[in-house]
């Protein structure tokens, strides 16, 4: 049976496949030499459209199951989308947070814009009774990022050109 969940899978898939099979060939450059044991400039954006394919094709087998084994009342598909103020303004908190963190990176770096990333995040997602451990992963994950992939990796990150926060090598 079509449920919101199997209709929710389904966009998730489309739009990560659209990612991965229109956006990236086109609007990734990838050179024809890439030195030693470099990754292609394109390997990361694949690895995460993929992965948010396989998210998709993973909500919608679990809305499939979910509704076979149900036995109780089930969830029509509503046929008009019924946007309330509060998801309007959500979704446009969202796309400011996006674009700030757009703005902040040339100037603050990669470590001070992803970590106000994650703070906006996890304040937009709603869970406040976490407040400290959501402020830990927001200033934990960034910095372990960047340790892995400046250390292991040997990617630079951009410093940002406030010199706020100095990049970790």
């Amino acid at each position: 049976m079509i449920n919101k969940y199997v209709i929710r899978g389904v966009l998730i898939t489309l739009f990560f496949g659209l990612v991965h099979f229109v956006l990236i060939p086109v609007h990734v450059p990838r050179p024809s030499f890439i030195p030693g044991f470099a990754p292609p400039p394109d390997m990361w954006p694949r690895v995460v459209s993929l992965l948010g394919m396989g998210i998709g094709l993973f909500s919608i087998a679990t809305a499939v199951m979910e509704s076979r084994q149900a036995t109780g009342k089930t969830e029509p598909v509503p046929w008009q989308l019924q946007l309330r103020a509060e998801t309007l303004l959500r979704l446009a908190l969202v796309a400011a947070v996006f674009a700030g963190f757009a703005w902040m990176l040339p100037r603050l770096g990669f470590l001070g814009s992803a970590i106000l990333l994650a703070l906006a995040t996890f304040s937009l997602t709603g869970g406040f009774r976490y407040r400290l451990l959501a402020t830990l992963l927001a200033l934990m994950l960034p910095v372990l990022l960047q340790l892995f992939f400046a250390n292991v990796m040997y990617t630079p990150f951009p410093a940002g050109s406030w010199d706020v926060l100095p990049a970790l090598r």
